[in-house]
């Protein structure tokens, strides 16, 4: 694996270019999903609880093929590709979830996003969210600030933890892990962690977690929203994420507007002083 301190603010030409090729592939890969979703599509099972539809596959050919054809030096590490060790030799790498929050999509449900997220030495420099049903698209470049439908976007600025409006994971809250936090908080349970992520930057709720494992494809686009929003996100024990390693899988995350991620990270049970 490359290890590297020629990390550096992801802003300029470019950057700007490559978030273009970017943003393009997205919107295209949205309006494909979006033919899928209200038509017809095939469902399989990649193991218990984790369906795969013919949707997300072809998501993810299409993000392939725009994104190595623009970059082929770049790595690549997808939900629905076989991993393949060579990108731990990469400068960049793209990080992908076809479709983050495929039961939604299963479901008929709006809330369901493409992920797409480039990282240089472990942290995301560019990250793009897309809802192709709400249309709504979040971006970001590491130093540029984080943006939806090219307004610029800002975490809320509550600061008491009572009464904060959160939302959730529906699995987790259907399951009852925010059973006991509903009297302090307001939880309003939505899919995709991405899509999650990216309101949680725009403004639109003060925080989200998951205390499940999740993958980096999950969430790296949206760490990088929320992080250029002027929010803070760390794993459970209050630790920033680090991407394209070698085990993909994260300890989950908690994601806030800055002001209340101690008090969070306390009604966690966690250590909110890292």
């Amino acid at each position: 694996m490359i290890h590297t301190n020629e990390y550096a603010p992801a802003c300029g030409e470019l950057a700007e270019s490559t978030l273009s090729v970017a943003r393009q592939a997205t919107l295209e890969t949205g309006a494909i999903v979006r033919e899928y979703f209200n038509h017809t599509f095939e469902v399989k099972s990649k193991g218990p609880n984790n369906p795969v539809t013919t949707a997300d596959l072809a998501a993810d050919r299409l993000l392939h093929q725009r994104l190595m054809d623009a970059f082929p030096d770049d790595g690549w590490l997808s939900e629905e590709t076989a991993d393949a060790p060579a990108r731990l030799d990469r400068r960049r790498v793209w990080v992908i979830d076809p479709i983050d929050g495929t039961k939604e999509f299963i479901q008929g449900l709006p809330e369901f996003t493409i992920s797409v997220a480039l990282v240089v030495a472990g942290q995301a420099v560019l990250g793009l969210v897309h809802n192709p049903i709400t249309g709504e698209l979040f971006h970001a470049l590491r130093g540029g600030g984080a943006f939806v439908d090219g307004q610029r976007a800002h975490v809320s600025q509550r600061a008491q933890v009572n009464g904060a409006q959160v939302i959730a994971s529906r699995s987790e809250f259907k399951r009852g892990a925010f059973d006991a936090l509903q009297a302090p908080l307001e939880i309003v349970p939505t899919g995709s962690i991405a899509y999650k992520l990216a309101l949680v930057a725009a403004g639109r709720a003060d925080a989200t977690w998951s205390q499940r494992p999740k993958h980096e494809w999950d969430i790296c686009a949206g760490v990088l929203l929320v992080q250029e929003a002027g929010g803070r996100v760390t794993d459970l024990d209050g630790r920033l994420h680090r991407f394209n390693q070698p085990h993909p899988e994260v300890n989950g995350i908690v994601a806030t507007n800055g002001h209340l991620h101690r008090g969070i990270m306390t009604l966690l049970g966690r250590d909110g002083r890292r």
